[in-house]
């Protein structure tokens, strides 16, 4: 009898389990014949739907990342150590010599400067590098029928098929990040099918397997944004002491003469330019931080990314590839970011104490925040799993086994 009821209780079990992996299915072959009405009306044809769509399921797993995007909730002094450090310098001024040619091609013909569309390639792919793993199809597929912003998501599933439809990326190739955007610069197939260029000439615009056409394809994107050619993104300035804030803001304009009225310098010793361009104070981390007077080219890089940190990482990228020099006030913090080098580094000191890390690349995953987080209570830090320089420098004193 107690077999039995084992039995039973297990096949009972089997039979939920089947059924609650049944209903998201069920839902998402119900949404896609839903967008198969809609295809048509959006370009997609039945047949070229019916042939993308074969055998797709949902990766219910996108939805996790829906609420999460490191611009907004990790902080500045984090965000950029990671995007603009010695090495994406470094590498930006290899790739900027390596791709001279297109640059300038590219440069003259939408009159936008070559560090900053390398910029843009560097801090989006990391030049190449990391292009995202997931299938376009299944992350916009799910987006497109489970959680928040469904008709977005929609859009860019449909946008999607149009791409593939018309052959100029095969399916097996277009993979991406968990929302979409693909490539060497990270496209929305939205933006793709409005702005992607042709820039090596052989009829197709590629953005996953062509450097040109990535980089082209950037330089329109900022030159329909309203690129100014010539103008700076902004510069860093330092606020008199007592300074009123409540006038800072990246949308409140105002001539450069009402900033230089009530004491701001620049931080590189220059003067501000007496000129009747506009531009706003930002305070990315507060009045004792960093503060910039940005122009109208910054707003065109924040089109990119709506994200005042992103925007001013892919800035002062472009800047210390120019030549220019780190921020010179410090950011507000006693515990810095880390550089990549730095998180390797964090991540080999982890390891050598037994922590299943995993790859040893700077990219600070679950395993490697989980390992932080041990080592801040063994060391009775806060702990809260943030790679800084006070657990960096406290592991680097303290080898395993003393």
């Amino acid at each position: 009898m107690k077999y039995t009821c084992l039995t039973v209780s297990l096949a009972l079990m089997t039979s939920a389990i089947a059924a609650q992996e049944a209903v998201p299915n069920e839902r998402f072959a119900s949404c896609m014949k839903t967008l198969r009405a809609s295809a048509t009306s959006k370009g997609v044809p039945a047949a070229s739907f019916d042939r993308l769509t074969n055998g797709l399921t949902p990766d219910l797993s996108v939805l996790e990342f829906l609420d999460y995007q490191p611009e907004f909730q990790t902080p500045i002094w984090d965000y950029l150590a990671s995007l603009v450090d010695d090495e994406r310098v470094a590498d930006g001024l290899e790739m900027r010599a390596k791709w001279a040619d297109t640059l300038a091609l590219a440069s003259e013909r939408y009159q936008v400067d070559p560090a900053t569309i390398i910029a843009v390639w560097g801090v989006e792919s990391n030049y190449g590098r990391n292009f995202g793993k997931r299938p376009l199809l299944t992350s916009l597929g799910t987006l497109s029928c489970f959680g928040r912003r469904q008709a977005y998501f929609s859009g860019e599933f449909l946008s999607t098929l149009k791409i593939l439809d018309a052959g100029d990326i095969a399916p097996e190739n277009l993979v991406g990040s968990w929302a979409g955007a693909f490539g060497h610069t990270q496209f929305m197939p939205s933006t793709f099918l409005r702005l992607a260029v042709d820039g090596d000439g052989d009829g197709k615009r590629d953005l996953m397997g062509s450097v040109p056409d990535a980089l082209a394809s950037t330089a329109n994107f900022l030159h329909q944004g309203g690129w100014r050619e010539g103008q700076p993104w902004g510069y860093e300035v330092v606020l008199p002491a007592s300074f009123d804030t409540s006038v800072s803001g990246r949308r409140d304009k105002r001539p450069l003469s009402y900033w230089t009225g009530r004491g701001l310098r620049r931080a590189d010793g220059q003067p501000i330019a007496a000129s009747d361009a506009a531009a706003g104070l930002l305070l990315p981390a507060g009045p004792k931080g960093p503060a910039f007077l940005v122009f109208r080219n910054f707003d065109v890089i924040y089109g990119y990314n709506a994200a005042e940190s992103y925007a001013l990482a892919i800035a002062h990228l472009a800047d210390r590839i120019k030549g220019g020099k780190p921020f010179a006030t410090p950011w507000p913090t006693d515990d810095a970011g880390l550089s990549r080098l730095e998180r390797r580094e964090l991540q080999t000191l982890l390891a050598a104490r037994g922590y299943p890390i995993g790859e040893i690349d700077g990219m600070i995953g679950a395993k490697s925040r989980e390992a932080i987080k041990a080592e801040q209570q063994r060391l009775r830090m806060a702990a809260d799993g943030r790679p800084g320089q006070k657990l960096l420098t406290s592991l680097r004193s303290d080898p395993p086994g003393k």
